[in-house]
């Protein structure tokens, strides 16, 4: 029965669809084409990929400039995701730096669909072997978070002596952020809900702060740089806590989209600025989270996994905004060593 059905299935594959914008429930998984490599691109058999704010916000087309970018009125790319780890199972004639079997994790931000069973991957994309030692499910969720991470610390400079807080430190940027700025050299702050303090501070947090019952933005003593990994916050809230010279980060556009506004109005104007850079996705950063996780100075931050057809499950986990981490998706096997749907890491 099973050469049957592979018979029968032959060059196509699984993968997750939204054929219009909504809630969760337009999720859904389906039988497509099978992609075929070409001369300079690898067909990775995935293993995990993960569910992350970014297919949620194309998936809901909200804010509504998303649609500009995906198709005003349908989305023209069906297949989200934009992370996953894998087997390379097929490379073109031209791929010389993989081999057929190798196991890859990859960030494939600027095309997504990497919520399916197969996905194409040139080979100079931002891809790199796995880290000895990392669970597919692990592999699959230590670059978008890490990326954005570097992309903003790398902005304002973070270094030695620098003094950070980092709110909403327990999520998939913000956890990357804590380890990323502790690498760095930087003395961190973390603010996170309770039931995450001990994990956030394992991190390398030197202070974490419980956002229900500790202000940070009283402080009498204020911060080179203040970073909002989720978006939560604003500039006018936060402006008090930023020393003279320092900078205010945020992931998203703030009240009314002004955050990029700001940050042009700031660097002209006034002692304390707001910087909303655009992240780059580039094979050097992969190397480098892979060289950290391998010298033991990153890890990866898995909350849940759920199997590919629970997607619109783990869409509904990711929007209650309270995930520790990243939130995987497994095909193909891909939940060794990692911990069961609704435990915490």
């Amino acid at each position: 029965m099973e050469s049957t059905h592979n018979e029968k299935h032959a060059g196509q594959m699984r993968a997750v669809l939204h054929e219009r914008y909504g809630p969760p429930d337009v999720l859904h998984v389906e039988l497509v084409a099978r992609p075929s490599p070409g001369p300079d691109q690898l067909l990775v058999k995935v293993h995990a990929c993960t569910v992350n704010r970014t297919d949620c916000g194309f998936r809901s087309a909200k804010p509504f400039i998303v649609r500009f970018f995906r198709g005003l009125v349908r989305p023209k790319k069906r297949i989200l995701g934009t992370e996953f780890a894998g087997v390379v199972e097929t490379i073109g004639d031209a791929v010389t730096e993989f081999a057929i079997g190798d196991r890859v994790f990859v960030v494939n931000a600027d095309v997504f669909g990497t919520q399916a069973e197969y996905v194409l991957v040139k080979q100079d994309a931002p891809v790199a072997t796995m880290p000895a030692g990392v669970s597919f499910v692990e592999a699959a969720g230590l670059c978008d978070g890490a990326i954005l991470a570097l992309a903003y610390l790398r902005h304002v400079g973070v270094g030695p002596r620098m003094r950070i807080v980092v709110y909403g430190a327990s999520g998939s940027i913000g956890s990357a952020a804590v380890q990323l700025a502790n690498h760095f050299g930087a003395d961190v702050t973390a603010v996170c809900g309770a039931e995450n303090i001990e994990f956030v501070r394992s991190l390398g947090a030197a202070t974490v702060l419980d956002y229900r019952h500790e202000d940070f933005t009283e402080t009498s003593d204020p911060y080179d740089v203040v970073f909002d990994s989720v978006g939560k916050l604003s500039f006018a809230r936060c402006r008090k806590a930023v020393n003279d010279g320092g900078t205010y980060l945020s992931t998203d556009l703030g009240p009314w989209q002004q955050n990029p506004a700001l940050a042009l109005w700031t660097a002209r104007f006034g002692r304390k600025r707001v910087a909303f850079p655009l992240p780059r996705y580039t094979r050097a950063d992969v190397d480098l989270i892979k060289h950290l996780v391998e010298a033991g100075e990153y890890r990866a931050v898995v909350d849940r996994h759920y199997p590919l057809e629970q997607v619109v499950a783990a869409t509904r986990y990711v929007e209650t905004e309270t995930k520790t981490g990243s939130v995987a998706l497994c095909i193909a096997g891909g939940a060794d060593r990692t911990p069961d749907p609704g435990k915490r890491p």
